[in-house]
């Protein structure tokens, strides 16, 4: 898009957060049937909130993806992409020297998430 738009003068920038620490998942609705214990989603859904407990432990402050957002809006040059926490600048260090299935094997590892899903 960034490069479709510069000829007429519009910059793109993508800001990209980590896991940030909100109460987004303090009002999620549940489907009554997941919660169902016959459910095959209910182990799904439990893992999925234990991986994201853990996740939210070491989430970046709002705070910090506020600045990085005033600073891609009011940056003179500013650059294409900006990140936004810890741990996505950890794991966009750690695919700079890595193969993409080494990435993958790294992420599902650290994130839990794909764990979740492969071992219910």
């Amino acid at each position: 898009m960034s490069y479709e738009l510069e000829p007429f003068g519009i910059r793109v920038v993508v800001v990209e957060p980590g896991v940030i620490r909100t109460n987004v998942f303090n009002n999620v609705v549940v489907a009554k049937k997941s919660q169902d214990p016959n459910s095959p989603y209910t182990q799904i859904t439990q893992k999925m909130a234990t991986a994201f407990e853990e996740m939210m432990k070491n989430a970046s402050s709002p705070d910090r993806v506020a600045k990085v957002v005033l600073r891609a809006v009011t940056d003179e040059n500013p650059n294409l992409r900006y990140l936004a926490g810890k741990d996505v600048e950890t794991w966009l260090d750690a695919k700079r020297n890595m193969s993409d299935e080494e990435f993958y094997k790294m992420m599902k590892q650290n994130l839990k998430l794909v764990q979740t899903f492969n071992s219910g």
